[in-house]
């Protein structure tokens, strides 16, 4: 059975929370609350960006009863204590009584579910896992039971970006929602059941950008693993990602490409790992150094202080939160607070990408 809130272990927070005004009006135009992980994730641009794309997205083509369901268990398998608390208190804002929550997070027989419900609910717990991930067969049986592809696209897109969402607020221990945590469990989440929806109504439109296309979506880093989102527009948003994590930073290109490959690697993605041997081809890496890379989980041609990104980005696939939290500050010593946020997004974008391949299976 997965962890339960009360038994997740938690470190303080690994980096201070950044004060940037600028963007937290800019997410009050769009009509969503400041979290303390959005505080900690504002320097980095493009991890701010998916970190709130994690936050706000609401599949197309799936209930928001089913996209609740399964942001909680996927928390819940991750250990991540700030997600995983939430995400359940979000739950009793919309009326979902203690005793369906505590049914779903102890993985019990729901009369509540249906079959199809159930399938959902089991496949979202797989991938979250991913031990192994889900393959061709969980996609058929999803298909037999109904299920679209697009739907199917949308579930394993959500619950990948969950699994990034949840690595990031796990690597920077980022602190629990308290007060929301507070007001939900308590006799005035009425408020909060009406505030939220409020706040989405009056919040300003935003032009919703047309979804790439196969083509489009093939170009750029880890773009084989992109098309089969084609036509939604979850495509844009893990795009955004991947196009912003491979931009310039702090950190090369190839310790980035590197990351993505080890992750591959432990979770046993060929096509990930491929599309990572590509960027470290073009960026002048041997094959052999870059199997040795993988293996040794050293690679001489990084940077002395990116020496430690490879074992710890491995460390970051199956983890447990204290000790994860533990190497995670130890790595920042080296790094220096700056780069160590973009090695967090970056590890954590390469187990969402990764789980998110799965659809290639």
């Amino acid at each position: 059975m997965a962890v339960l809130l009360s038994e997740i272990q938690w470190s303080d927070p690994v980096l201070p929370a950044a004060q940037d005004a600028e963007w937290e009006a800019e997410l009050k135009r769009r009509g969503a609350p400041v979290l303390e992980v959005d505080r900690r994730v504002a320097p980095n641009r493009w991890l701010r960006e998916a970190a709130y794309q994690a936050t706000s997205y609401v599949p197309a083509a799936l209930s928001e009863r089913l996209h609740r369901i399964g942001s909680m268990v996927t928390a819940q398998e991750n250990s991540c204590r700030y997600c995983y608390g939430a995400n359940r208190a979000f739950m009793k804002v919309l009326g979902y009584s203690e005793s369906f929550i505590q049914q779903v997070e102890r993985d019990v027989q729901m009369a509540e579910l249906n079959d199809k419900e159930r399938a959902y609910l089991a496949f979202c717990r797989r991938l979250a896992r991913s031990r192994p991930r889900p393959a061709a067969a969980e996609r058929a049986a999803l298909l037999e039971l109904g299920y679209t592809p697009a739907q199917i696209g949308e579930i394993a897109f959500a619950i990948s970006l969950g699994c990034f969402y949840n690595r990031v607020s796990t690597l920077l221990a980022c602190p629990a929602e308290q007060k929301f945590e507070r007001m939900a469990n308590g006799p005035l989440r009425w408020l909060l059941a009406l505030a939220m929806p409020l706040m989405k109504k009056f919040a300003p439109s935003r032009p919703v950008e047309a979804p790439p296309d196969r083509a489009e979506l093939a170009v750029g880093p880890f773009g084989v693993v992109l098309v089969p989102l084609a036509g939604l527009r979850a495509s844009n948003v893990m795009k955004a990602a991947l196009d912003g994590a491979f931009g310039t930073g702090l950190l090369s290109r190839s310790a980035k490409a590197l990351m993505f490959a080890v992750v591959a690697r432990t979770l046993g993605c060929p096509h990930c790992e491929a599309a990572a041997t590509r960027l470290l081809l073009e960026d002048g890496l041997s094959q052999a150094e870059i199997d040795n890379a993988i293996a040794t989980l050293r690679c001489p041609q990084l940077a002395q202080r990116e020496a430690g990104l490879l074992a710890w980005a491995r460390d970051t696939v199956y983890y447990e939160p204290s000790s994860i939290q533990q190497k995670t500050r130890a790595l920042g010593a080296e790094l220096g607070d700056a780069a160590l946020l973009e090695a967090i997004g970056v590890a954590s974008l390469a187990n969402g990408t990764v789980r998110l391949a799965m659809l290639l299976a």
